[in-house]
């Protein structure tokens, strides 16, 4: 990839060339200009075991995790939880997103749920702690069970 570096078309060039420290902070980046922020040379890596997490109270997924969960978990995007009720008369959170999944909990109608993605119907997040024996449990419910708690 050296002969990208050199290269005169923006398009044409690596984007990233680490070298020095092997963290790369806010600082490090700001230390440089605008036009030549300070880059370091050095290869980023991960260090130690993968912290083994229990699926059903971690709200994390190969691609998605809860944003108290940054620097902790290693995935592409990291949300905010959106705060809903379940509005029919009970919600059964499923283990997937799908009617027939295995039922998790059932929780009834005023419970809280803290959305992290609504997709094809379903909303995936996580029962807020504070729920007795219900809290902490994460999986999908049917998002017209739910609503919005603006």
């Amino acid at each position: 990839m050296d002969y990208l570096l050199g290269a005169l078309h923006a398009a044409n060039r690596a984007v990233f060339q680490f070298g020095g420290p092997d963290r790369l902070s806010a600082a490090a980046h700001t230390s440089g200009t605008l036009s030549s922020p300070a880059i370091p040379s050095d290869q980023l890596s991960l260090s130690g075991p993968a912290e083994v997490l229990d699926a059903a109270h971690w709200p994390v997924r190969g691609d998605l995790a809860h944003i108290n969960l940054a620097g902790r978990c290693f995935v592409p995007h990291y949300a905010v939880p959106m705060p809903h009720k379940v509005s029919a008369e009970s919600a059964a959170l499923r283990r997937a997103p799908k009617d027939g999944a295995e039922e998790l909990i059932l929780l009834p109608r005023g419970a809280s749920f803290d959305v992290l993605d609504i997709a094809g119907g379903w909303c995936w997040g996580q029962v807020p702690t504070d729920l007795p024996g219900k809290g902490g449990f994460v999986g999908y419910i049917r998002h017209s069970e739910l609503e919005n708690v603006a």
